[in-house]
């Protein structure tokens, strides 16, 4: 009896744990896969549209001080930092050669007067020798070849004059000539302002041949700066006059900067094919933080939403796929022949008619009209399709959305309240698809190869 029980009870247990075994995985392989979502909640409150750009800061005013003249620095009067007034001595030139030649430009003009006397004086005993010959011509007492002469020689006298006038007039510019570069040995400051950079050193040779070489960069005033910034082309109409910015520095990442927009610059400027325009604000530096040459990193608050529906971008992006949408029994408005309509309520209420512009406020009801921020949206307002999860099922909602702040986007129209909870992203375990590798997660469609999860929106 019992080798019976050995030979045949064990087997038959082990064909009767198989049999129930394989029933279990059956059942559980034909159950449903219940999809994940990842969530976010429609929020009320402030939307602030931005343009974002880098720039530098600098003076107001920057002059660059140089030497019209060649020559040895022989004084330096200014360092780095230094505070200076119109007028002030900030270096010397060695003005020995200078000196030397006003003073050759002096000898020259007291040689060219001493040429103007004589040519005058000369002048003067041609005239009366002329004057003389005329009388005894007229008394027919010398020939006419004598008079001629002699008013010849009358006009090459009074021409000498004005030879030595000419003369003397060109030592005397001689002079001046060397008079101001004999000044121009001397540099001093044009604005009142502060020395930010000194480029020579005593005892270094300045060569002005060509151009005026730069000695010391001066600000006139520190403390008021602005801010030279580089505007996308596709941004730049958004920006205006007086607009309101805030940028940061890299010295204070912690603290934010303000300041005014002046003017929006008509040149474009072209990097790496990329044109832009340089928009300069107005900063207020009485505290000194602010040095010429930092790097700004700006923000231009172009438009602002205060109170409205917000609703997450990347809800906005999210589409989920049709293994997700027959999991949880959904329809998709996109693959229907219909043109999608905003539902006015619930899922299962009646669609909104399209004619009217109505949104639902805090949770407890739709406000009739449209809304005064509505109409103060940008004029290129968007229609999107949004996904609610009600009751473990994905509604879809039409909305039009307005400002964004690259985050969250201002609902202009549609049924999105305070509160509403929309999928941003939906995956699907279990699923066939996903034992295969296909396209990237979210873009839909039956992957053609293995391995990985399904992910259900974009």
């Amino acid at each position: 009896m019992a080798g019976f029980l050995r030979r045949y009870a064990v087997p038959s247990l082990t064909l009767a744990l198989a049999l129930g075994g394989g029933v279990w995985a059956f059942k559980t392989a034909r159950k449903p896969a219940v999809p994940v979502y990842q969530t976010a909640v429609v929020e009320r409150g402030r939307i602030v549209g931005k343009v974002t750009a880098s720039g530098t800061v600098s003076a107001l005013v920057t002059v660059l001080v140089g030497s019209q003249v060649s020559g040895r620095i022989q004084d330096i009067h200014v360092d780095f930092n230094s505070k200076v007034t119109k007028g002030e001595v900030l270096a010397r030139l060695d003005a020995r050669m200078f000196e030397a030649s006003v003073e050759q430009a002096r000898a020259n003009r007291s040689a060219a007067e001493g040429s103007l006397e004589r040519a005058r004086v000369q002048s003067a005993i041609a005239v009366k020798q002329r004057d003389r010959l005329r009388e005894l011509a007229k008394q027919k007492l010398i020939a006419e070849a004598d008079l001629d002469t002699a008013e010849a020689t009358a006009a090459a006298a009074a021409a000498d004059v004005s030879a030595a006038t000419g003369s003397l007039e060109q030592t005397k510019a001689a002079l001046r000539q060397a008079q101001v570069n004999l000044g121009y040995a001397t540099i001093v400051s044009p604005v009142d302002g502060i020395v930010i950079s000194r480029s020579v050193d005593v005892g270094q040779t300045v060569a002005a041949s060509l151009a005026a070489p730069t000695l010391f960069t001066i600000a006139e005033d520190l403390t008021r700066m602005q801010v030279d910034t580089n505007v996308a082309e596709a941004d730049v109409g958004k920006l205006v006059q007086d607009m309101n910015v805030s940028f940061v520095v890299d010295a204070y990442p912690q603290e934010t900067f303000r300041g005014k927009v002046r003017q929006v610059r008509n040149a474009p400027q072209t990097v790496q094919n990329v044109v832009t325009y340089d928009a300069v604000i107005d900063v207020d530096n009485r505290d000194a933080k602010l040095k010429p040459g930092m790097t700004a990193n700006v923000t231009f608050v172009v438009a602002e939403r205060a109170d409205v529906v917000a609703v997450p971008n990347a809800a906005l992006r999210f589409k989920p796929s049709p293994e997700v949408l027959t999991a949880t029994g959904s329809v998709d408005p996109a693959a229907s022949n219909a043109a999608p309509a905003a539902p006015s309520g619930p899922a299962g209420a009646s669609a909104a008619p399209s004619g009217e512009r109505k949104m639902r406020g805090d949770g407890q009801g739709t406000q009739g009209g449209a809304r005064d921020e509505a109409s103060e949206a940008p004029k290129n307002i968007k229609r999107r399709t949004a996904w609610v999860l009600r009751d473990g099922k994905l509604v879809s909602t039409a909305v039009v959305t307005g400002l964004s702040d690259g985050t969250k986007s201002e609902v202009v129209e549609g049924s999105l309240a305070a509160g509403d909870t929309v999928v941003i992203d939906a995956t699907l375990p279990g699923s066939e698809a996903n034992r295969t590798s296909g396209p990237p997660v979210g873009l839909g469609g039956t992957p053609p190869g293995g391995g990985g999860m399904r992910r259900g929106g974009i």
